[in-house]
């Protein structure tokens, strides 16, 4: 048997996830990975949009899944950052991005900004 194919998750994803997206459903069946930054912000979107207790619920589903990230992962996310800047990338999306480059696995989002970028899936 196959070793399960991973990607990570940005904060889009996660929310597309949580959404039942019809495009994001084959994602149900693969390796989640995640920062804690994202979920921070999955959980104020949530919070904001439909309270805390879907916000917390949401948050404790994709824990689990986050992985940490190095001092120097922050080094390259904001070269990554300064050489797009013309894209206007969240710091939290650079760092996914870094960390998904580093780990060998597709960078997972429906952002726009990224949708020509290499190492990406970009589903809408």
């Amino acid at each position: 048997m196959g070793e399960l194919k991973k990607f990570f998750f940005d904060t889009y994803a996660l929310f597309e996830i949580i959404h039942e997206n019809k495009n994001y459903i084959p994602y149900l069946k693969v390796g989640v990975m995640t920062t804690k930054l994202n979920l921070m912000e999955l959980h104020y979107r949530l919070l904001s949009l439909y309270g805390k207790e879907i916000a917390d619920t949401a948050f404790k589903r994709f824990l689990p899944f986050s992985v940490e990230f190095l001092d120097d992962d922050i080094k390259e996310a904001n070269q990554f950052k300064l050489i797009n800047k013309k894209k206007k990338l969240s710091y939290v999306d650079c760092l996914g991005y870094i960390i998904s480059r580093k780990r060998n696995v597709k960078f997972l989002t429906g952002d726009i900004q990224f949708k020509d970028v290499e190492n990406v899936e970009f589903v809408k």
